[in-house]
């Protein structure tokens, strides 16, 4: 089992392959001890833009948190005009986009109709642009590829009902949205991951308080959209453990797929599980040293961050640390 994380390892980060076996094994998570500390929260989203990390959103209106990955400091900046929370947040020149959000109390959550932007350089908050007309939903994905915005999926109704597949890009040099082809099946509170010019929809559920199954109803099927022949299809093999409120970030060829809540257990996953796009196989990666869902993964200078995000399933106890995945630290 060493030898087989070892050299995942030395293939997924670049390494020289003739570094020695226990040169290796001193890749860990650890949690990092910093000056000053986040606001606590979930549902939120966790995102690098020019060098610093951006703790954002979650239930209730929160101030973001700023983090100097250099300097492993905490600082503040503002906070959003309105609550925002459920959502993948992106970056994209600089500033960061909140699509496909929710605001409101559980369970009727309410979609927000529009695009909120954060500007880092003037510590602002603006409505960017409306989301896609009579497609407002929550609790979507998105990831940017080529000057463009992908949302897919989500749910119209909070915690309650109205799963959708639908799948829209928005322009950010021409400022308009597109329709694209539907998903192959509707799901909420999932992760999307892009690379190889491909999108990869991975994890969720369709939350149904409706008929009490909010835990229940995970999605094992990695869906991928093809950006050069415009059509969807689905991997055989599915996700090895099925979870919601999961974050997915794609680093080459490689996509890590961690966190997240599920009806098997009350604490939050702490599994790391690594898709391999050339071979479409699943490897096992060292857990996390304490279980999270509601946040995100951050790539940077090949090492993992993930910060905030909740200890067990449903809304507590928020968390306030920050891991990364390095051999020093």
């Amino acid at each position: 089992m060493r030898l087989s994380i070892s050299l995942i390892l030395c293939l997924f980060l670049g390494l020289n392959t003739q570094v020695n076996a226990q040169d290796i094994q001193d890749y860990s998570w650890k949690t990092l001890s910093c000056t000053g500390e986040p606001v606590a929260r979930h549902e939120a989203a966790f995102v690098e833009a020019d060098g610093l990390f951006y703790l954002l959103g979650g239930r209730r209106i929160q101030e973001v948190s700023i983090f100097n990955p250099k300097t492993k400091t905490w600082t503040s900046g503002a906070k959003p005009p309105i609550e925002l929370h459920h959502f993948q947040g992106v970056s994209y020149k600089g500033n960061i986009y909140v699509a496909g959000a929710h605001t409101g109390p559980y369970p009727h959550e309410t979609p927000v109709k529009e695009v909120y932007m954060y500007n880092p350089k003037s510590d602002s908050w603006s409505i960017a642009f409306e989301m896609p007309k009579n497609r407002y939903r929550a609790s979507t994905t998105a990831s940017v590829y080529k000057n463009k915005l992908y949302i897919a999926g989500g749910i119209i109704d909070g915690h309650w009902d109205g799963h959708v597949t639908w799948f829209d890009s928005y322009d950010f040099k021409t400022g308009q949205w597109e329709i694209l082809p539907d998903a192959p099946r509707a799901r909420d509170h999932a992760s999307s991951a892009v690379t190889n010019d491909k999108l990869y929809m991975l994890g969720g559920r369709v939350s149904s308080g409706k008929i009490k199954k909010v835990f229940e109803l995970t999605i094992g099927e990695v869906d991928v959209f093809d950006f050069k022949t415009n059509t969807w299809h689905t991997l055989k093999d599915k996700i090895p453990t099925e979870r919601a409120g999961v974050t997915a970030i794609a680093v080459k060829d490689k996509i890590l797929f961690a966190g997240g809540e599920s009806s098997s257990q009350k604490e939050a996953h702490n599994q790391v599980e690594c898709l391999d796009t050339k071979t479409e196989t699943w490897t096992a990666w060292p857990n996390m040293p304490e279980g999270r869902h509601g946040t995100q993964l951050i790539w940077y200078k090949k090492k993992l961050y993930i910060a905030s995000g909740c200890g067990k399933r449903g809304g507590n106890p928020e968390l306030s640390s920050i891991l990364s995945f390095s051999k020093e630290d």
